[in-house]
């Protein structure tokens, strides 16, 4: 079989591959056998049908047709296998099959053209020189005084306050009705669901509707207040968003937080720990980790990004539309466990845009894990039992009770700690400076909104211009 080589863009190969006369004829008539043992025509049985009323009645172009199908498969896989092709997914023909059927004669060769994905070709550029920023967190011991202040607050005893107002601190029980600001000389109109009884409210600043709180404060039991509040722009209900509304308070019942105090018996209370000292012990550690987990990660995403600007992954489209696939599955999981309903948004119809709209975020997300597994094999980067055995158990007893595949599970954990592994070795190798909280958030931002006004001055000069 003569094949004809061709690269192309995308990690693709283009075959041009002539079919043998002989070998396009005894296709031909391997079909003509196999459809006259099984095609049903009238007055005839099957297997007894003449070739000259089967081709009569099904059509040469037919019999034609469905003989290319088979014809052009086996082709092109044997043509793989003759050049010694590694490909991945099927191949895409490249020739107009109708033309083919057109041209197709059986004794005669044929020649067509087809496209097969193989394996991406990755190269990596000067990576032991990255040069990275990255966002310290660093652990600020108000954390654990809040922590502990906010189990002092779940803990705590409400004590009925009947001799003064209320103050912040306090929980007030409420009745309240939303209505809306009336035009002069009218009465405003109860809003519908803007409305409660019973409803218990911390007396906190931040909680509710802005100025709802600090408008209950000083407010006695029995006192009934109204208040003009105004919703903020993003409320949800679009009706109220931006609209100021009256609230109609009554105050049914005030109580006072009586905390616990931050000791041993709390300690034991809350946690498994003994003494409070066990406790701010562990949670101080706790809170260490974490803060120097985030330092790790803001340090790994730098150096991800640095890398993927250096390196490059001519991606197959049978790899992308995978990766495809795994970002709409993993977007799935997560609206159905918001409660959202996937049957309306993931459609016949509005599939092939959400494949479209997720198809940059998963070229990003293949092209950095092509290029990690590359390097981990360029440096020999390898995962030992100990700590693959070690992390599935983690995960096992995480998901405990659900019912997970092994081999999946253990291929998950793999590339997780691969790709941990081969960051880690990355970072040794780089230039990391450490840069406070947020400051990289800062400049992005200011770099935005510089290029925004960069945008808008040359449209103004344009205009002006013209």
């Amino acid at each position: 079989m003569k094949v004809t080589q061709e690269k192309l863009p995308d990690s693709q190969i283009g075959l041009e591959i002539e079919i043998p006369a002989e070998i396009g004829k005894k296709a031909y008539e391997k079909m003509v056998n196999n459809l006259a043992r099984t095609a049903n025509i009238p007055g005839f049985r099957k297997g007894k049908v003449p070739r000259p009323i089967l081709l009569q009645r099904l059509g040469t172009r037919y019999v034609k047709a469905a003989t290319l199908e088979e014809l052009l498969q086996s082709s092109v896989k044997e043509a793989i296998e003759q050049e010694s092709i590694k490909f991945i997914g099927n191949y895409i023909l490249r020739s107009n099959f109708e033309e083919l059927v057109g041209k197709f004669s059986p004794g005669e060769p044929l020649t067509f053209s087809a496209t097969v994905d193989v394996p991406p070709s990755i190269e990596l550029g000067d990576y032991k020189s990255l040069t990275v920023k990255a966002e310290e967190t660093v652990y600020d011991p108000q954390q654990l005084e809040d922590w502990l202040k906010e189990q002092q607050e779940k803990q705590a005893t409400l004590i009925p306050v009947e001799d003064r107002p209320a103050q912040m601190g306090d929980v007030a029980i409420i009745d309240y009705q939303g209505s809306t600001v009336p035009a002069e000389g009218e009465e405003g109109e109860p809003i519908t669901g803007v409305e409660g009884k019973d409803f218990q409210v911390d007396l906190e600043e931040g909680r509710f509707i802005a100025g709802m709180v600090e408008g209950m404060v000083g407010m006695k039991p029995e006192e009934t207040k109204e208040i003009t509040l105004t919703f903020p722009e993003d409320y949800p209900r679009e009706d109220l968003a931006g609209k100021p509304v009256i609230f109609t308070i009554t105050v049914k019942e005030l109580k006072a937080k009586e905390l616990p105090e931050l000791d041993d018996d709390l300690a034991e209370e809350i946690s498994e720990y003994e003494t409070m000292a066990e406790l701010r012990e562990a949670k101080e550690k706790e809170f260490t980790e974490t803060a120097e987990e985030s330092t790790k990660r803001s340090i790994h995403d730098g150096l991800i990004t640095e890398f993927s600007n250096i390196c490059t992954a001519d991606l197959p489209d049978t790899l992308v539309q995978e990766e495809v696939t795994r970002v709409l599955t993993q977007t799935a999981m997560q609206m159905e466990q918001m409660g959202l309903d996937l049957r309306q948004l993931f459609t016949q119809e509005n599939l092939p845009k959400l494949r479209e709209n997720a198809r940059p975020e998963a070229v990003q997300r293949l092209k950095q894990t092509l290029i990690l597994q590359e390097l981990a094999k360029v440096e020999s980067i390898i995962v030992d039992d100990a700590a693959l055995e070690e992390r599935i158990n983690k995960v096992q007893e995480q998901l405990s009770g659900q019912d997970v595949d092994p081999d999946k599970l253990k291929e998950f954990v793999a590339e997780e700690l691969l790709t941990e592994k081969t960051l880690d070795w990355l970072q040794e190798q780089a230039t990391v400076e450490l840069v406070p909280q947020g400051t990289l958030k800062a400049e992005t931002e200011d770099s935005e909104e510089g290029e925004t006004e960069t945008t808008i001055e040359a449209e103004v000069s344009e205009n002006t211009d013209d």
